[in-house]
């Protein structure tokens, strides 16, 4: 596997710009491949898939879903299979190729419930169920849509060229 000079540097920098913990940002490294980066410090190559190593945005949208129900069921899981539980959560999709959108997302939670007799293991699937349809922002948003702008901005002037939305520019 081969990693762009660029993107190496880009992953490896130490110094964050000082900005909220909770900013998002990408920045291009090279043909069709970014960095991205968060508030906290974290970085994640980008790229399509001709490029190893790195998370498509269709890739970095399915670990969201998975990494939130994950999250969501954590503490539920925890307190009811103690804290060092095992699990995985993997996720399949079905893409409209013509539409380049995904049409399903499928996930598969695999945790070990044999230690639970069925009513106990029945309530922790409630609670977990609960748990991830009430705090699973990325789920949620899924489920419901977002309304997504794209502001063009001039960087020498600063000034927004351009400005997209659903309904187009």
């Amino acid at each position: 596997m081969t990693i762009d000079p660029a993107l190496a540097a880009a992953l490896a920098e130490e110094s964050v710009p000082a900005v909220a913990p909770d900013a998002v940002w990408i920045e291009r490294v090279g043909p069709r491949q970014y960095a991205g980066f968060n508030g906290r410090g974290a970085r994640v190559a980008i790229g399509s898939t001709e490029h190893d190593g790195r998370f498509t945005p269709g890739e970095l949208l399915k670990l969201a879903l998975v990494g939130c129900t994950g999250l969501s069921s954590d503490v539920s899981f925890a307190r009811r299979l103690g804290p060092d539980y095992k699990a995985r959560i993997d996720v399949t999709s079905v893409k409209n190729v013509e539409e380049e959108r995904y049409t399903e997302l499928v996930e598969k939670l695999e945790v070990d419930l044999s230690a639970l007799e069925p009513d106990a293991r029945d309530r922790l699937l409630t609670v977990v169920s609960r748990a991830i349809d009430a705090s699973c922002t990325v789920g949620r948003t899924i489920k419901s849509g977002a309304t997504v702008t794209l502001s063009v901005i001039d960087e020498a002037s600063g000034e927004t060229v351009a400005h997209t939305s659903e309904d187009g520019i």
